[in-house]
C-alpha cells in the first residue's frame, strides 16, 4: 500500500468522501468541506496527491467553518494548523532524522525517502524553522532549519 493508499484509508476509516474533481483554477488544488475531500484531478503523481490529502485531511481534525478568505487572521490559523498537522504525519523530526540514517544527502533524496514533494518537505522545514529557530537537537543529532543540514553528533 503506498501513501497515497494509506491516506484514502484513512479518510476512508473516519468517514470522508474524496472526489477528484476538475477544478476550473488551476490554483486550487485541494478542498475539504462537511465530511467530503476533493482534489484536482490535474495533480499528477500520487506523493502530491498524498501531500495534498494529508492537508485535507488536516483541515478535518482541526478547522471548522468556511476558510476560503485568507485575509481572516482566524482563517490563516485554521490554515496554518492543517498544514502543521499535515506536517507532523508526514515529515516529523523523526521521519528526517531516519532519513539520515538510511544515507540521504539532501532534500531531494529526504523527500523521496519521506514519499512527499520537495516543496511540502521544504514547507516543513520552513514550518520547524517558525517553531524552534535556527535548529534543534533530537538525541545525537543536530538539525539546523536555515541552511538546512543534518549532523550527528560523535564523542
Amino acid at each position: 500500500m503506498n501513501d497515497l493508499e494509506k491516506e484514502e484509508q484513512e479518510a476512508a476509516d473516519v468517514g470522508l468522501h474524496i472526489d477528484y474533481v476538475p477544478f476550473k483554477s488551476e490554483n486550487i488544488k485541494g478542498l475539504y468541506c462537511d465530511g467530503s475531500i476533493a482534489i484536482s484531478n490535474r495533480i499528477e503523481t500520487c506523493v502530491e496527491k498524498a501531500c495534498i490529502l494529508a492537508e485535507e485531511l488536516g483541515h478535518h481534525h482541526t478547522s471548522s467553518g468556511i476558510i476560503l478568505n485568507m485575509e481572516s487572521t482566524a482563517n490563516q490559523k485554521q490554515e496554518n494548523f492543517a498544514r502543521l498537522w499535515a506536517y507532523n504525519k508526514m515529515v516529523t523530526i523523526e521521519k528526517i532524522i531516519s532519513a539520515k540514517e538510511a544515507g540521504c544527502c539532501n532534500r531531494y533524496e529526504i523527500a523521496e525517502h519521506l514519499c512527499v514533494t520537495e516543496s511540502f518537505l521544504q514547507d516543513a522545514i520552513d514550518c520547524y524553522h517558525s517553531k524552534y529557530g535556527l535548529g534543534m537537537q533530537k538525541e545525537e543529532y543536530i538539525i539546523f532549519f536555515e541552511p538546512f543540514n543534518i549532523c550527528k553528533m560523535t564523542n
